[in-house]
């Protein structure tokens, strides 16, 4: 019996440890989504396939991380289609555990800033209750694995200019002048 639970926990562990992934293409160049047990875990976007698979592995170490173009390709679809379309909404099951606390709040306050809306670092902050948070706000931003399905490509500078965006400024422009084209 002790072997047969061990057996068990081992396929448990493996599967709780095993994140799928698949990479596609958009009109912002390759996109990664990738899934754990309980949904999608990044959202990742670039130029080149093998860097998001490194930015993949960085972001989830000691985890399996599996191809898989068919299990994948809806979530790709869908992605695809939410960047053409942002008003069209991205209806996909996240997995937000993968922050702090702190980073879990910031990404949840970001989940309700409405398409076509943006809002500054500081009033983001404000609302979290935290008026000298900015620069948290920032860096909370910035760990978001969940491109688009956490859109953090919303929130702008103090004086409503661009900032960074891991993905690159010009896609947070492109993301943006889509958004305020509905």
């Amino acid at each position: 019996m002790n072997h047969i639970q061990t057996d068990m926990q081992a396929t448990t562990t493996s599967v709780l440890d095993t994140i799928s992934y698949a990479i596609g293409q958009s009109a912002l160049g390759n996109i990664l989504a990738a899934r754990g047990p309980i949904g999608v875990c990044a959202i990742l976007i670039g130029s080149d396939a093998d860097t998001l698979r490194q930015d993949l592995a960085n972001r989830f170490p000691g985890r399996v991380l599996l191809e898989d173009a068919a299990g994948l390709r809806d979530d790709l679809a869908a992605i695809a289609r939410f960047i053409e379309t942002p008003g069209a909404g991205l209806d996909l099951p996240l997995d937000m555990r993968h922050g702090t606390p702190f980073q879990q709040r910031v990404w949840e306050a970001l989940r309700a800033i409405p398409c076509g809306a943006t809002v500054t670092y500081t009033a983001l902050a404000r609302r979290l209750g935290m008026p000298d948070g900015a620069r948290a706000v920032a860096t909370a931003c910035a760990a978001n694995a969940v491109a688009l399905g956490i859109p953090c490509h919303r929130v702008l500078r103090a004086d409503g200019s661009l900032s960074g965006y891991r993905w690159g400024i010009e896609r947070k422009r492109a993301l943006l002048e889509r958004e305020a084209a509905i």
